[in-house]
This record gives structure tokens, C-alpha cells and sequence, in this order.
């Protein structure tokens, strides 16, 4: 995490915050919040970060549920949740999975074949598979 150098202005900070990657406007405010500037600079720092282009959450929201549903295979639900928790809205977050093209079906089908293909060969293995998924938010 970066760290904040003395007397280093709120804009600085949050500048050294989003070097290494993208993150939401709530990431940053509670970056800044907890380095102890005051309610008007960091209301100040996201306005200037916002007008720059630096922080806009429907972008990071559109690349995360892609990533999330195509490459770490989760389900629409715990996507959804992980959107949330990274501090996008409601609204912003179910459009940003709706605009992505990939079946629960296909998802399934990847999370099957590389992790629980074994399982399968075993005694009560497809009701242990199909607790497994449940557990990871796709429905029965």
C-alpha cells in the first residue's frame, strides 16, 4: 500500500493510491479518510480524480464483472456481492454483469472441468460438486 509522505496534499496521495491499479471511488475515499484529511479535500481530490478520468467506477465495474465471470468463473450472484463490497452500486453493478455474454451453463462447464472433474468419479461425488457450486452462489 502506498504509504502517504508528510505534508503531501490529498491529491498526491490519492495519486500514489491508484499507481499500481484501478479502484472505485469509495476505495479511495476510505484511502484517504483513513490517512486523515479533512471532508473537503478528499471531497475535492475525487471531483479532480473524476474530471482527469482516474477514477470511474462504471469502467472499473464493466472490467471487474468481466473478469470475474470469464476468468475466475464466479457466479452472477457472487459477482454481484464482490462488486458491492468493492464499494459499486447496485444499479451500476447488475448492469455491468448484464452487458457480459456468458452463460451460467458455460461458466459451469469451465469450473467443472478444471476443478471438480474428479470429484465426479467419486462416491456422492456429483452431490458434493453440486454443494460445492451452490456454496459459490449458483443456484441448485
Amino acid at each position: 500500500m502506498a504509504r502517504v509522505k508528510q505534508g503531501q496534499s490529498a491529491y498526491d496521495a490519492a495519486l500514489d493510491y491508484l499507481t499500481p491499479k484501478d479502484r472505485t471511488q469509495r476505495e479511495v475515499e476510505n484511502y484517504l479518510d483513513e490517512r486523515n484529511y479533512s471532508e473537503i479535500e478528499v471531497i475535492n481530490t475525487i471531483e479532480r480524480l473524476k474530471a482527469n478520468g482516474l477514477i470511474d467506477d462504471e469502467r472499473y465495474a464493466r472490467k471487474w464483472a468481466e473478469y470475474l465471470l470469464q476468468t475466475k468463473h464466479f457466479s452472477r450472484r457472487r459477482a454481484y456481492y464482490e462488486l458491492q463490497r468493492r464499494g459499486i452500486d447496485r444499479e451500476l453493478a447488475q448492469a455491468a454483469l448484464e452487458e457480459q455474454d456468458i452463460s451460467a451453463d458455460e461458466q459451469l462447464a469451465a469450473i467443472i472441468t478444471q476443478k471438480y472433474r474428479r470429484k465426479l468419479a467419486e462416491p456422492n461425488g456429483t452431490q458434493k460438486v453440486i454443494a460445492a457450486l451452490a456454496r459459490q452462489g449458483f443456484s441448485y
